[in-house]
């Protein structure tokens, strides 16, 4: 179940839903484990996989090429950068402030015509409020509403 909690943001003083993550993320080995126990393949076959999934990605995407995995979505670079008015000024190399990697989630249409994101089936979740009493596993008291800061894929 997601969990999430009211936070306030002071600049416009309204309050809205936040997701919350609790606790320690869930690592390779974990993943790996539960892949082998849901198919044929051994668990340290499958760690070995996704142990070089990144830089095969990384690879790929340096030749200018989006990654798509089917079922899960799209990885491409992307530019944090500012701008400059006059064209003389313009420098790669200084305007670019950092390189992301963004993600989006494959996407399904249902049978009522709308379509869903892979990872996301919101009928079957069901999401309980933290309350500001609760205590989270979190040893910062934080959690994530998926701002860029936060998101390890960017």
């Amino acid at each position: 179940m997601p969990f999430w909690k009211k936070q306030l943001n002071k600049s416009k003083k309204v309050y809205y839903p936040q997701a919350i993550v609790k606790g320690k993320p869930i690592e390779t080995e974990d993943i790996a484990r539960e892949l082998a126990r849901i198919s044929t393949v051994s668990n340290s076959d499958v760690q070995a996989v996704l142990g070089d999934i990144a830089p095969v990605m990384h690879n790929m995407m340096k030749q200018g090429k989006s990654v798509h995995i089917k079922g899960l979505g799209y990885f491409r670079y992307t530019l944090d950068t500012v701008g400059v008015a006059d064209l003389k000024e313009f420098d790669f190399q200084k305007q670019v402030k950092a390189v992301r990697v963004e993600f989006t989630p494959d996407r399904e249409k249902n049978s009522s015509g709308a379509y869903t994101r892979a990872l996301v089936d919101s009928g079957s979740l069901e999401w309980i409020e933290l309350s500001s009493d609760t205590p989270d596993d979190d040893p910062s008291g934080g959690g994530s509403d998926g701002d860029q800061d936060d998101n390890p894929l960017g």
